[in-house]
């Protein structure tokens, strides 16, 4: 696998080998010794898919500690734009976003590490997502940024009166309303 850096130090993507002949492709999407090798040491406990239609975006989400938690995403059907925002106080890089556009085609997958709010916008008629948690999901420690902040300057690639959010998605409040639990001088990974 290829790992790719972005502007933001620990959010990487990944490009993965295909092997491609006359039956069709193969890759290795996840493998533990390569990704700590080349990304981070991390404990994956919990494999989530989501299908949704043209228009649905989600997020920004984020589990507060100490129940946060890192996603490898991938898009397995169809394509999305996918975005990782900084939300740790005190980081030199908080506020700032990375996008990426993960597909079918392009078998990308995109590391977003703890102290990151994490949404995707659906770009094809469908697209079945499917994303790798290091912590269990925690209803209680459900936090989220607005999809909808303008402040964050994301183009989701979708005009916002076509996009079809959650009740719950639609009540989340801005960043300059936000009160982080997450500080950047703070180790998010004290198990390691």
């Amino acid at each position: 696998m290829e790992v790719i850096k972005t502007a933001i130090d620990g959010v990487v993507i990944i490009e993965p080998k295909i092997f491609k002949d006359s039956r069709g492709y193969f890759f290795e999407s996840f493998s533990q010794n390569e990704f700590e090798d080349k990304v981070r040491k991390i404990n994956f406990v919990q494999d989530n898919e989501s299908m949704s239609s043209y228009g649905v975006m989600r997020g920004l989400h984020f589990q507060r500690p100490p129940y946060a938690q890192s996603k490898l995403v991938r898009c397995v059907k169809g394509r999305v734009l996918d975005v990782a925002v900084d939300i740790r106080k005190g980081s030199p890089t908080f506020g700032q976003h990375v996008a990426v556009e993960l597909s079918e085609e392009n078998h990308r997958q995109f590391f977003i590490p703890r102290g990151f709010a994490h949404g995707f916008a659906v770009l094809s008629d469908t697209a079945v997502f499917q994303y790798k948690c290091d912590n269990f999901y925690h209803p209680e420690a459900d936090g989220g940024i607005s999809i909808k902040d303008e402040s964050l300057g994301i183009d989701w690639k979708i005009p916002m009166k076509e996009a079809i959010l959650s009740d719950k998605d639609l009540k989340h409040n801005c960043l300059r309303n936000f009160d982080s639990p997450f500080d950047y001088n703070v180790n998010l990974y004290p198990e390691f």
